[in-house]
């Protein structure tokens, strides 16, 4: 799956867009060496990005005095 910016996006911008979650930008990233290497922390439009396929992980809903 492609992903084309828009103007003035961020990676973790990106990432809270399309994963929810502003954390999965270091996966984008990984995934898009070519992108970080250009220097791109502030995207003009139109870079595209490959956008990574990322396991959702399972959160525990286990009480502090459970554990």
């Amino acid at each position: 799956m492609m992903y084309r910016t828009k103007q003035g996006e961020t990676w973790d911008s990106i990432a809270k867009a399309l994963f929810g979650d502003e954390r999965a930008a270091q996966q984008l990233m990984e995934a898009n060496m070519s992108a970080v290497g250009a220097g791109h922390m502030l995207f003009p439009a139109g870079v595209e990005l490959v956008i990574p396929v990322i396991a959702r992980q399972a959160t525990q809903a286990i009480p502090p005095w459970r554990i």
